[in-house]
């Protein structure tokens, strides 16, 4: 099995792909998605990877798939494909405008039975609605909110697992409280602690940025010095947070433990990425239009 290939950030490790996935989520456009091999290597750059470890990255993702080459003239570009991307989009409303379920609103059940021929499949697919949100119930029943039930029924279409899985509305009607169940079917814990990481890294980051974008700029060194320092910060904190929406089923707040950091990191999240992210796309749309324009 291959290395997986990361770099330490801010104290945290981050893999490279994941951090490929935020660039062409952000800066991909659909019509011309594809990167030419500087740009990546220049973007990494910009993010603390040197240029021999991006070059073996990029080697590495196109022997894989995950990244598929293109020829333009002597140019070589390359596009990420479809089903690593999944839909991440800069416009994605559930990152970027996370919706809070109610308790009013019915949970979903996923129903599904894997032979065991196929157990490798089994493991996907328990992975897979995991990672969209859903908490597991039983063997072979996960619970997820109305909300997430669109996205899971398309991914699971898209990687052929669909067939094994049946959706159905549900209402919960023991007696005993919800809140004891959630903290069954969810590691709450886990998120929770995943969530005050978060925290403890960005929160106390929004001032000192609020405060240097104030100045002025006096020179255009200056600009693309601060756009690069802004693009090296945003792309860091948002492939942290892009996991926490459909990780976290943004249950309603009466199931959920007394002190949820959930609302106070995506505050966080939501201030530094009004402030940082047109300065990000400026400094990568540059390097973008030096090659592509």
């Amino acid at each position: 099995m291959e290395d997986i290939v990361s770099v330490d950030i801010g104290g945290m490790k981050l893999q490279h792909q994941n951090l490929l996935v935020t660039l062409y989520g952000l800066y991909g456009q659909p019509s011309s998605g594809s990167f030419p091999v500087s740009a990546i290597v220049e973007m990494f750059g910009a993010l603390g990877i040197k240029s021999q470890a991006s070059r073996s990255t990029i080697s590495r993702l196109k022997s894989r798939g995950v990244l598929i080459n293109e020829r333009t003239g002597s140019d070589s570009h390359y596009q990420l494909s479809a089903e690593i991307l999944d839909g991440f989009r800069k416009d994605d409303q559930r990152i970027f405008a996370p919706s809070r379920s109610s308790s009013d609103e019915s949970l979903i059940l996923a129903i599904f039975s894997v032979p065991e021929s196929e157990r490798n499949r089994r493991y996907e697919l328990r992975s897979e609605l995991a990672s969209m949100g859903f908490g597991m119930v039983a063997s072979g029943v996960a619970v997820g909110p109305q909300l997430a039930f669109e996205q899971a029924k398309a991914r699971l279409n898209a990687r052929g697992l669909s067939g094994y899985v049946e959706f159905f509305r549900a209402d919960y009607m023991s007696p005993e409280d919800i809140q004891d169940r959630v903290a069954q079917w969810w590691d709450l814990q886990a998120l929770d602690q995943q969530y005050t990481d978060f925290l403890q890294l960005y929160v106390g980051r929004l001032g000192a940025w609020q405060e240097k974008l104030a100045k002025p700029v006096e020179s255009d060194e200056q600009r693309m010095d601060l756009e690069r320092e802004a693009f090296a910060f945003y792309v860091p904190m948002l492939t942290r947070w892009r996991h926490f929406p459909y990780r976290d089923p943004n249950l309603p707040f009466e199931y959920l433990p007394e002190g949820w950091k959930a609302p106070q990191a995506k505050n966080t999240f939501l201030a530094l990425h009004e402030l940082l992210a047109p300065q990000a796309e400026l400094y990568a749309n540059q390097l973008l239009g030096l090659r592509i324009g």
